[in-house]
């Protein structure tokens, strides 16, 4: 099972490609945006799977994920770092 975890685009790279923060630590990757309709900017948040950018998230809706996943991580003893 996958989880998709919101990411943050911190760049916007060549190739249709941007840098991405995966949560509030030091964890970045580079990710291809080839299949989104979309351009993307740096701020916006993105599902992503396998290296590939699917979809462009709203701020609000993004905020609200990553709190649902921190507060399941919680109720499990768990410390995360999104």
């Amino acid at each position: 099972m996958c989880l998709a975890i919101p990411v943050r685009v911190t760049e916007c790279l060549p190739d249709s490609k941007a840098k991405v923060r995966v949560g509030e630590g030091e964890t970045y990757m580079e990710v291809s945006t080839l299949l989104l309709p979309e351009n993307v900017h740096v701020g916006d948040y993105l599902i992503v799977h396998a290296g590939f950018a699917l979809r462009v998230l709203e701020p609000r809706e993004a905020e609200e994920s990553l709190k649902l996943f921190r507060q399941i991580a919680e109720q499990d003893g768990l410390s995360v770092n999104f």
